[in-house]
């Protein structure tokens, strides 16, 4: 990595102008020129990655028109891209809330050699925090089990069960937890699929397919609207491409036309 320094205005690449979760998007799309071009002159920047061999830079700045959540680049840009967006927003909350100590409250400086702020007064380091949380896609036979998280309840998308991982428990403990704690079904035939970080707001989701064991199901008011199998040719309103959770959904459809065309 390298470190914080202040522009000059001749640096050019893709820019990540970030503040309290939000990004400057304007058109909508991730900025591409060079500092001067977009008013960035003396703001401190720091290189953050390469996409399609220019850099990507990250300040951490309020603009005042055209910030907006991530979100909105989840299915317009490259995944690649995407990637380094939430990176950007990931490090800038994280300088953002660890400009002082937690242990003495000195002030903190920046690592040049890692993603890292440092005490000079007591020693200390802090790293960004990324919190582990599984997602899982459940099959019984030729049907997919698919809810509708409090959250999602506006928009009637319907995924498939998540969750974060708890202190003392190991994932595939939490895989099956979660999905107990909302359903009250249990599951087998756990095997994890993928993982994907998902800056909202620091979760690095891993991705799991199972199959359905024994259980009714009777959902948890308070993370659920509803749950219920769906055929894999009738399905509601998903989540779009670009997800982990349109991933496990496909690969889950796969499984039930096998299902149905061999018996298995």
């Amino acid at each position: 990595m390298q470190p914080q320094f202040e522009l000059l205005g001749h640096e050019k690449g893709y820019w990540f102008v970030s503040q309290n979760g939000r990004l400057w998007l304007p058109n909508g799309e991730v900025p591409f020129g060079t500092a001067q071009q977009f008013g960035l002159t003396q703001k401190k920047a720091q290189s953050i990655g390469v996409w399609q061999d220019q850099p990507v830079w990250l300040v951490c700045h309020e603009m005042l028109h055209n910030m907006t959540s991530i979100r909105t680049l989840l299915d317009t840009i490259d995944q690649s891209l995407f990637l380094l967006a939430g990176r950007a927003v990931q490090l800038a909350e994280f300088y953002r809330s660890h400009k002082f100590c937690g242990y003495c409250g000195n002030e903190m400086y920046l690592s040049t050699t890692e993603w890292c702020c440092l005490c000079d007064n007591c020693h200390q380091r802090y790293y960004p925090q990324i919190s582990p949380s599984i997602i899982v896609a459940i099959r019984d036979q030729n049907k997919i089990l698919l809810a509708k998280h409090s959250r999602h309840n506006q928009d009637n998308l319907y995924t498939v069960l998540a969750g974060f991982v708890e202190v003392g428990e190991t994932i595939e403990q939490a895989v099956i937890r979660e999905v107990y704690e909302e359903s009250q079904i249990s599951i087998k035939n756990i095997r994890y699929v993928t993982s994907q970080p998902w800056p909202f707001p620091n979760s690095m989701m891993l991705a799991f397919m199972a199959d359905y064991d024994y259980g009714e199901i009777k959902i948890d008011p308070n993370e659920l609207v509803e749950a219920n199998w769906y055929h894999y040719s009738q399905l509601p309103k998903i989540p779009g491409y670009g997800t982990v959770a349109r991933r496990l959904i496909e690969d889950t459809i796969i499984l039930c036309r096998e299902y149905e065309e061999y018996g298995s």
